[in-house]
């Protein structure tokens, strides 16, 4: 975690019981990299209240657990290279063999049904295929009946409260109390799982005698990644007594692989000592945790401690595994619903913003004139709108010269639609402005220029409190060790704003393919208008000149015969009719240049036009000397 300021947790923290040769720093919130490369899906060994047979295709086992000597009274390696009938019988396997062959058993165990074994005992029996082998659990059954038989009138509440939860937190609450109500655990939690791992929890439902954690954090590496990926894959997990000795796999390699048997899919799956120590570190002596899918992720956990051993029946865990079925599908619903809602507000806001753009000459124009609609549309304080060096300033921004160099480095460092909840960790000189510009929504509206579409939102300064203070403890060897301390610890989280959510962005590359397309259209509208103009300057030439060509003709011939009749003519006229005659000679050649000069002037499309100085005060000159003369005439005729 970044930028992070802490207060001091609530009461004494009690330190570990080696703490001189214990190295503790505080947890970014990223599980360590030893914790993450356990192999703890290999274990070698299963929690002793149940038995583990893996079988070869032809039904053979190839390897049991070594509890199984108390069961049959011999060692368990008398067991080995036997058909899987010498254990369970002619009838079980039977059963196994039909479920082997004809239903699709990979990664999904099945329950088989109860099974007698050879030694008269009843066994609730599931299997499973992974890696290669047949995977064969076995544990006490109830005296009589099927686990299913009693799973309905365990699960009936739950299921009818579902439809009367309204949110998330509802069904979170729910969940909790139909839990502990089933299981008879002292403490069952509910939490999610943010981006980063760390787990929080929404809802709980205890005896007195626990402690608290409802609204805490727990930091990822308490969960490290392996562990989280096993949870997805393995909706349901119990731990019946923390004490317990692991019941080995014999032989520990696997005869059909070459390797430790996978048991990322066994109930029985021994787990981790680490993990082990955590939970008598939190004097828990028995858990449960039943895995929260949504949209194919690991959402969250049903967490269920006891201070006590306590071993789960298989029909109460069958129960409680449903239960998270149905809590997976209802709180899907309610979030893909809430984002729904959420989608259409913004798709609102953006056919507005869209409207006015279509009523100005430019989008821009269009946007200034609704800066509402602009920072509602990314729930942002501020906005800028970058176009063409130009940037128009909405709310709480950074200053013009920022944002310039933002846009800059955006064009060289981001593709497409972009965003952060921490942009001065992605460009340092966002630190000045943290209070204004902390996270960024960037929308590119060119794939040529720098034109950029941009929200900001201010930095959160967000609380946490925590489940103890958020240590990665270490030994002197500088191997993982769990936490002892689980007192309540808060921590100001600094230097992120609100997250950007995945709706925001989807929203924003459609708000971009209709900014493009507003774009295009203008550009398509522009170079239709050229055309029509270039269309309109070729006809205007051709008129021009066909103009000038026809007025050629009779202006020469005014000029031509003007001047044989001053030749011809010019000693008898008078001067008055002489004056008339060269004023009209003149104003006849004046004509002509005239039209020369359009001719020239209709086919300056086809050359460069060149500015050139003009002498005013010559232009000046000439016509002061025409009316001087027009005047001196005017006097000598009158």
């Amino acid at each position: 975690m970044n930028d992070t300021s802490s207060e001091p947790h609530h009461g004494p923290h009690d330190g570990p019981p080696d703490a001189e040769a214990r190295r503790r720093t505080l947890d970014s919130g990223v599980a360590s990299k030893d914790c993450d490369a356990e192999p703890i899906h290999i274990p070698g060994g299963i929690q002793p209240h149940g038995y583990l047979l893996a079988l070869s295709d032809d039904l053979c086992i190839v390897q049991a657990s070594d509890n199984l000597a108390s069961l049959t009274n011999a060692p368990v390696e008398a067991l080995l290279d036997q058909p899987v009938d010498a254990l369970l019988g002619a009838d079980g396997a039977k059963r196994i063999a039909h479920a082997a062959t004809h239903i699709a058993l990979d990664d999904a165990p099945l329950y088989v049904g109860a099974i007698e074994s050879t030694q008269q005992q009843r066994f609730d029996v599931t299997m499973h295929r992974h890696d290669g082998t047949l995977i064969v659990e076995m544990e006490s059954a109830a005296a009589t009946g099927e686990a299913f038989a009693s799973m309905y009138p365990l699960v009936r509440t739950f299921a009818r409260g579902l439809q009367d939860a309204g949110t998330v937190q509802e069904l979170a609450e729910l969940a909790v109390r139909e839990g502990r109500a089933i299981t008879r655990f002292g403490h069952v939690m509910l939490y999610s799982f943010d981006e980063e791992g760390r787990s929080h929890v929404l809802a709980e439902d205890r005896d007195t005698d626990y402690a608290s954690f409802l609204h805490q954090f727990f930091p990822a590496s308490d969960i490290p990644r392996q562990a989280r990926a096993l949870y997805l894959k393995n909706r349901i997990r119990l731990v019946a007594n923390v004490n317990y000795t692991p019941a080995r796999l014999v032989p520990p390699i696997n005869p059909l692989t070459g390797q430790p048997t996978d048991l990322t899919y066994a109930t029985l799956r021994s787990f981790s000592p680490v993990h082990l120590e955590y939970m008598r570190n939190m004097n828990t002596h028995a858990s449960m945790s039943v895995s929260i899918v949504v949209l194919g992720k690991l959402w969250g956990l049903i967490s269920c401690h006891d201070h006590d051993a306590r071993l789960v029946p298989f029909n109460t865990r069958v129960a409680v595994e449903h239960l998270g079925h149905m809590l997976s599908l209802q709180i899907e619903a309610k979030e893909e619903r809430a984002e729904g809602e959420y989608l259409a507000g913004l798709r609102c806001t953006m056919g507005r913003l869209i409207g006015g753009m279509g009523e100005h000459e430019n989008f821009v124009a269009g946007l200034r004139a609704v800066p509402n609609d602009v920072l509602n549309f990314a729930r942002s304080a501020g906005a800028a709108i970058v176009m063409n060096d130009q940037i128009t300033l909405m709310g709480a921004t950074p200053d013009q010269d920022t944002v310039r160099d933002l846009t800059h480095w955006l064009a060289e460092n981001t593709t497409g639609v972009w965003a952060t909840d921490s942009l001065a960790r992605e460009w340092p000189p966002a630190k000045a402005h943290i209070d204004k510009a902390c996270g960024v929504l960037a929308v590119p509206v060119s794939q040529i220029f720098c034109n950029y579409l941009l929200w900001f939102r201010p930095e959160l300064m967000q609380p946490i409190k925590w489940a103890g203070e958020p240590l990665k403890i270490t030994n002197a060897e500088g191997a993982s060790a769990p936490r002892t301390n689980f007192l309540p610890w808060l921590e100001t989280v600094r230097g992120h704003s609100a997250l950007w959510r995945p709706g925001e962005l989807e929203i924003a590359q459609e708000l971009r393919g209709a900014l493009l397309n507003i774009v295009l259209r203008r550009a398509e509208e522009r170079a239709e208008l050229a055309t029509e103009l270039a269309r309109a300057n070729k006809e205007l030439e051709a008129f021009s000149y066909s103009v000038s060509h026809d007025l050629r003709a009779p202006l020469r011939h005014i000029a031509g015969y003007g001047d044989l009749l001053r030749e011809m003519e010019g000693d008898r006229m008078s001067k008055k009719s002489r004056r008339f005659l060269n004023n009209m000679l003149d104003s006849a050649r004046f004509a002509g240049t005239l039209v020369d000069d359009l001719l020239t002037f209709s086919q300056m499309g086809r050359a460069a036009l060149r500015p050139a100085p003009v002498d005013l005060g010559q232009i000046v000159r000439a016509l002061v000397q025409e009316f001087e003369e027009r005047h001196r005439r005017g006097k000598s005729s009158g």
